[in-house]
């Protein structure tokens, strides 16, 4: 976690750390885009963080999950995959789908379950790499 804002513009999302029971993390790749991400996204004007993710995982995944369903784990930033020159500041929650299938759904092209091992064969998105696959 970085407390300091960094020079480039900053874009704010919500991002869910979603695992399977081997520990894999789920990751998202959005139409037109080559790199994997975590699920989530920007917020709509009002809404809170977590408001964010539960919609977000709802229309990107087809899961219904409630607030009680996220247990925060901090504010994250990492330079955006999609948006050069632009950092992300992610308000990021672990998500129990209890027992749910996620689907790729709206903007959602593919979606894989990823180790640390994986990082190295695909692209992923700098947040998931840097923090929630490293080692």
């Amino acid at each position: 976690m970085l407390p300091d804002a960094g020079s480039a513009p900053s874009i704010r999302v919500s991002a869910a750390v979603i695992r399977d029971d081997a520990g894999r993390l789920l990751l998202v790749r959005k139409s037109g885009t080559s790199a994997f991400m975590q699920p989530g996204g920007k917020p709509e004007p009002g809404e809170t963080p977590a408001e964010t993710l539960v919609r977000e995982l709802g229309e990107e995944l087809g899961v219904a999950v409630g607030l009680e369903d996220l247990r925060g784990v901090g504010v994250f930033r990492a330079d955006a995959a999609n948006e050069p020159g632009h950092e992300v500041v992610a308000d990021v929650f672990e998500v129990s789908l209890g027992g749910q299938v996620p689907v790729a759904a709206a903007e959602i092209a593919e979606l894989r379950w990823a180790s640390h091992g994986d990082a190295g064969r695909m692209e992923i998105a700098p947040l998931a790499a840097e923090y929630f696959l490293a080692e």
